[in-house]
């Protein structure tokens, strides 16, 4: 093995090399550190196997001390276009990700000399191996609020030229679209990943929510929460993932909760010519106020569609609390014991008990309102255990008469209801044989009266 400060120079640019190597030859999908206490054989320490890069633990120790002092000096004399300076933050940012000083080495980027495609590349392997990594996560960030800024710059330079031909306008905005949509789906797997090799990895899923904030386009959070029903199905520990649903139901909620019916995937009996004379995308405007008033007909029209509006957020959103609930009891009682999941229900039938109330005044608008805080109280504030199922579902709808005007012919889920958790929670002590579940159950019962039951 190497003694003399000559020969461990030697060495670690040697290894250097041989990762910078691996990396120009084949997309890596993984590193690892490979248990070995000293060398063996007379070969390099990098081992490639599959696109998976193996680092032979014995050189860990002379590489990383090396790699460190070589950034700090470039750092110090400010060479940022030297090619060794890229070759050695990548090798040691593989091998020590939290060091916040390779990472702020921002003026690679801002030079040219490594783009943000490869700088993505970089932290989605280092996150194979540190998938945690908080410093990695920030960098991140930072990377693709570079790529937001570069696609928004040749979008207006494309708005400028008007002089153009439209034809290669559409097309650069549709090469846009498409690489934004590539980055997404990239980064969904990065954070499923991150999460599937580190269990509630609160900072993988905290970028998983800023990227859907700031890159996704259009209405996602639906498919968003169906696609994670699976993942937290196999998952029923892991907390960061239930959070983060739980994020989805209330950017889902509050979408539902203003958003008019007509722009949802919803269809109605209505005619075509009669939606577009009601619902247009400005039906709020006061010139349209000023239209339906000079035709009454207009008007009554209007009405007639906006209460159906209503009528149908109101019930995409109890079918979404339903759901929820369904999918939340399901688990506990196939895998029973894990605090997640009462801690998850306790998260929806709060966020429902606030929604009910927050949206009562809605419905006084329309004639159903006091059907709706009446039935609501009497079942809270009442017996526990008394309820009756058949008066809670015609006292919570806003007006069974919209119903009949929509004519669908689909049967609404039962409301959740305090009386329905008191039954549920008795019968997982009726049939629970576990100490740490019925522990569990008994602690969701007090908070129901504690909170909820005033």
């Amino acid at each position: 093995m190497a003694e003399s400060g000559e020969e461990v120079d030697v060495l670690v640019q040697r290894v250097v090399k041989d990762i910078t190597n691996a990396f120009k030859r084949n997309p890596n999908d993984e590193i690892g550190v490979i248990p070995c206490p000293e060398a063996r054989y007379n070969r390099s320490p990098i081992v490639l196997v599959e696109n998976k890069l193996g680092v032979e633990s014995w050189c860990v120790k002379f590489l990383l001390p090396y790699v460190h002092n070589k950034l700090l000096q470039y750092r110090q004399r400010k060479h940022w276009l030297d090619r060794e300076l890229v070759d050695i933050t990548c090798t040691l940012l593989l091998l020590n990700p939290d060091f916040t000083t390779a990472w702020n080495v921002k003026e690679l980027l801002q030079c040219g000399v490594l783009n943000p495609e490869k700088d993505l590349y970089l932290g989605k392997l280092a996150l194979t191996k540190f998938p945690k990594s908080p410093e990695t996560w920030i960098h991140r960030r930072w990377v693709l609020q570079q790529v937001l800024r570069q696609c928004s710059a040749v979008g207006r330079n494309t708005r400028q030229q008007q002089g153009e031909a439209e034809a290669a306008d559409v097309e650069t905005s549709q090469q846009l679209s498409d690489h934004l949509a590539r980055t997404l789906r990239q980064e969904m797997k990065v954070c499923c990943d991150a999460a599937c090799r580190y269990p509630s990895n609160y900072n993988a899923w905290s970028h998983r929510i800023w990227v859907l904030q700031h890159i996704a386009r259009g209405n996602v959070f639906h498919d968003e929460l169906s696609s994670m029903r699976l993942w937290v199905s196999m998952h029923v520990s892991d907390h960061s993932g239930f959070h983060y649903r739980q994020f989805l139901l209330k950017e889902l909620i509050t979408e539902l909760s203003q958003t008019p019916a007509s722009s949802l995937t919803i269809t109605t009996t209505s005619s075509p010519q009669h939606r577009s004379n009601t619902v247009p995308s400005t039906i709020s405007s006061p010139q349209h106020h000023s239209l339906g008033q000079a035709n009454g007909e207009l008007s009554a029209a209007e009405l007639v569609t906006r209460d159906e509006e209503k009528l149908l957020g109101f019930n995409a959103v109890l079918r979404l609390f339903h759901q929820e609930l369904e999918l939340c009891s399901d688990l506990i009682q196939s895998f029973p014991g894990h605090e997640t999941l009462w801690s998850h229900r306790r998260q929806i039938f709060y966020l429902w008990h606030h929604w009910r109330k927050e949206h009562q005044h809605h419905g006084s608008s329309n004639g159903g309102g006091e059907s709706l805080d009446d039935g609501s109280h009497s079942h809270v504030n009442g017996q526990k255990h008394a309820g009756e199922a058949m008066e809670v579902d015609g006292a919570t709808l806003p007006d069974q008469r919209n119903s009949k005007r929509l004519k669908r012919g689909v049967l609404l889920p039962e409301p959740p209801a305090l009386s329905a958790e008191y039954d549920f929670v008795s019968d997982v002590l009726d049939k629970c044989r576990s100490p740490e579940e019925r522990r569990f159950a008994q602690a969701y019962r007090k908070w129901i009266d504690a909170v909820i039951d005033q």
